[in-house]
């Protein structure tokens, strides 16, 4: 079946930020735009069949519908959920907007749409291009991960955390504007239930020591969502960046935790569902 292959798309120059996986002629999450070239230049000469998107925030999916233009015959699997935002970004590239400002582009790059004819749109329990696929919410609603039988591994997106290597500290990407804890933890369930061998991460790379690797995820969506729930911005970034620096063996490992997963959006995002939350439950 042949390994997959780590591609580094060195973000803005930065390693260890956002990892690409290539598994015979399949990327998962192909990054942005804006690191384009670092893919096709670790590709070389040979052409990529389909993307695999776990889910279409820009840091993964950004560069999807600029490769399709590259590569018409390109398929791209995504949650059907998902799929519009590709054929049309206007409402994607707002809300990006919102959180990015006038960085986008430096960050991101383009965002070229995608031919509604290269979408394949998934809703979970496919098996596509010999890898079973499952619905993941909670990092995001149209989140799914990519299961490789053979191997074992799980391409496990977002949903599976943030971890950069030599670090063994998992951080929750939680991110605005669709985090949902109830449902993170029942699709880490999920993924429990199907044993991989290896959870395979955008943010970054391959581990195998899945179990630990996924208590540690559930301690801190508790831990950090409590704290988002109690304490302003402020406080909430303070934690954030203490507990990493102190779990990081250096500036640089700490540094490309932040680039991957900024603190100011993990309250964000963990704000805005325990408002979310608070306004279903006065409506009961």
């Amino acid at each position: 079946m042949g390994m997959s292959r780590e591609i580094d798309v060195m973000h803005l120059g930065r390693d260890r930020v956002i990892c690409a996986h290539e598994l015979r002629g399949l990327i998962v999450d192909p990054g942005p735009t804006s690191c384009m070239e670092t893919l096709l230049e670790a590709l070389g000469d040979s052409e990529p069949r389909a993307l695999l998107l776990t889910h279409i925030h820009l840091d993964h999916a950004g560069a999807s519908g600029a490769l399709v233009r590259r590569f018409p015959h390109l398929k791209v699997y995504v949650h059907e959920r998902g799929a519009p935002h590709l054929v049309d970004p206007s409402k994607l590239m707002k809300s990006a907007t919102q959180l990015y400002g006038d960085d986008m582009d430096r960050l991101w790059g383009e965002m070229v749409p995608v031919p509604e004819e290269n979408i394949q749109a998934l809703s979970g329990g496919e098996i596509v291009e010999g890898l079973r696929v499952e619905y993941t919410p909670g990092h995001a609603s149209h989140h799914v991960t990519y299961f490789d039988d053979d191997s074992g591994d799980a391409y496990v997106g977002d949903v599976g955390g943030v971890r950069i290597p030599p670090s063994e500290f998992v951080v929750s990407p939680t991110p605005p504007p669709d985090i949902d804890l109830e449902k993170w933890s029942a699709s880490l369930d999920l993924i429990e239930e199907r044993r991989p061998a290896r959870l395979r991460l955008t943010h970054f790379g391959g581990f195998d020591n899945v179990d630990e690797h996924i208590a540690q995820m559930r301690v801190r969506l508790a831990n950090w969502g409590e704290v988002a729930k109690t304490a302003d911005m402020d406080r909430f970034i303070e934690v954030v960046e203490a507990e990493t620096r102190a779990s990081s063996d250096d500036e640089d490992t700490a540094q490309s935790y932040f680039q991957a997963a900024p603190p100011d959006q993990l309250f964000q995002g963990l704000d805005r569902y325990w408002t979310k939350k608070a306004e279903r439950e006065a409506v009961t």
